[in-house]
C-alpha cells in the first residue's frame, strides 16, 4: 500500500509539474510562432470548397502548438535526468525515462513530433505538394518506419508476441505480432492527424485516451510508463487551456503525430490493443469516415458524407464546432470509462 501511495503521488506530482511548465512556456511559444508568422494555411476553395468555407476565418492562426506538449515532456525528462546523473537518490526515484518501459514511447514521441514539426514548417512555407507540407503518402511511410522499428524491438528484443483478448485471455500470435503492431501504430498516428481539425477536438479526445492508458499502466505496475503518461496529460491540459474555442493556436502535425504514435505505443506496452477503440473511439470514427468516403467516391462515384473527416460533415450540417467538440469529448469519456470497466473486470476473472 505504501509503495502504491508513493507511486501515485509521484505520478500526480510530476503531472502537475508538467502542467505548470507547459503553462509557463506557452506564452513564449505562442509569441515565437506569431513572430515567425507560422500561420495556418487554408487550402484553395476549388480543392475543398466546404472545408474552405467553414474555416477561411482561421487562416493565419499560429500552428505547431503541439510542440508545447512533447516539448514539455522532453524538457522535464531532461531536467530530471541531469539532476539524477548529478545527485542520484530522490532524482533517481522520480526519473521516468526507463529502458524497460519508456525508452521506446519517449523516443517515438520525439521522433514523430520532429517529423510533424518539419511537415508544419513546410506547410507554412508552402514547400511541397498540395500547397506545402509532407504528402499523405510520405506521412504514411514515416508512420510505417517508426512502427517497424517498434515492432522489431518488441518482437526480437522484448520477446513479445502476446495479444490479450479482454474477458477471454491472452494468446501467443507469433510473428503476426509484427504486422499487428505496425497496423496499430500507423492507424493511431493517421487517426490522430485526421482528428486535429476543430479547436480543442484532438487535444480533448487524446486527453481521455491518455488518462485511460495511464490508469491501465499504473494498475499493471508499470509506474515509469504511468508517470510518462501523467506528464503527457499535464502538458496536454496546459495546451488545451489555450486551444479551446477560439483557439490561440492549433496543434498541428507536430502534436497530432507525436500524440497518436505515443498513444499506440503505450497501448502495445500495456497489451490493451483491443481496448484502444474504447479509449479513443473518436479517432476510430474519424479515420473510418475518411476511408468510407474515399472508397465510396472511387467505387460508387459519389460521397457518403458532406465532408470528411466526419467532424467537418457535422459542421456542414450547421453544427457549431464547440457543439461537435463537446459531444465528441462526452463520447470519449463514456467510452473510456466503459473500456476501463472491461479492463478491470478482465483482471478479476
Amino acid at each position: 500500500m505504501t509503495i502504491l501511495l508513493l507511486e501515485a503521488i509521484k505520478v500526480l506530482t510530476l503531472s502537475m509539474v508538467a502542467f505548470i511548465i507547459a503553462l509557463a512556456i506557452t506564452p513564449v511559444v505562442a509569441n515565437m510562432l506569431t513572430r515567425m508568422k507560422a500561420g495556418k494555411q487554408i487550402r484553395a476553395s476549388g480543392e475543398t470548397p466546404i472545408y474552405t468555407r467553414l474555416h477561411s476565418a482561421k487562416a493565419g492562426t499560429p500552428t505547431m502548438g503541439g510542440i508545447i506538449v512533447w516539448g514539455t515532456v522532453a524538457l522535464l525528462a531532461f531536467i530530471i535526468f541531469i539532476f539524477h546523473a548529478i545527485f542520484d537518490g530522490f532524482w533517481s526515484y522520480i526519473n521516468f525515462i526507463d529502458r524497460a518501459e519508456t525508452y521506446l514511447p519517449f523516443a517515438a514521441m520525439i521522433l514523430a513530433g520532429t517529423i510533424g514539426l518539419i511537415d508544419d514548417a513546410l506547410g507554412i512555407l508552402r514547400i511541397g505538394p498540395n500547397n506545402g507540407g509532407i504528402s499523405v503518402r510520405q506521412k504514411l511511410v514515416a508512420y510505417f518506419l517508426i512502427a517497424v522499428i517498434g515492432a522489431l524491438w518488441f518482437y526480437y528484443r522484448l520477446d513479445w508476441d502476446t495479444l490479450t483478448i479482454p474477458l477471454v485471455g491472452s494468446i501467443s500470435i507469433g510473428w503476426l505480432y509484427i504486422p499487428l503492431f505496425i497496423f496499430v501504430i500507423v492507424a493511431s498516428a493517421f487517426s490522430a492527424n485526421e482528428t486535429d481539425g476543430l479547436d480543442g477536438l484532438a487535444g480533448g479526445v487524446m486527453l481521455f485516451a491518455f488518462i485511460a492508458l495511464t490508469i491501465v499502466a499504473f494498475a499493471l505496475g508499470r509506474y515509469h510508463l504511468a508517470t510518462f503518461g501523467g506528464v503527457t496529460i499535464g502538458a496536454l491540459l496546459a495546451f488545451l487551456w489555450h486551444n479551446i474555442y477560439p483557439a490561440r493556436f492549433f496543434m498541428g502535425d507536430t502534436g497530432s503525430m507525436a500524440l497518436g504514435i505515443t498513444m499506440g505505443m503505450i497501448a502495445m506496452f500495456t497489451n490493451t490493443t483491443l481496448l484502444l477503440p474504447f479509449f479513443a473511439p473518436i479517432l476510430v470514427l474519424e479515420s473510418l469516415s475518411v476511408v468510407i468516403q474515399i472508397a465510396s467516391k472511387k467505387w460508387r462515384g459519389k460521397k457518403v458524407f458532406l465532408s470528411t473527416p466526419i467532424h467537418h460533415h457535422f459542421e456542414a450540417l450547421g453544427w457549431h464546432e464547440t457543439r461537435i467538440t463537446m459531444r465528441f469529448w462526452i463520447i470519449s469519456a463514456i467510452a473510456s470509462i466503459f473500456g476501463l470497466a472491461i479492463f478491470f473486470l478482465d483482471r478479476l476473472l
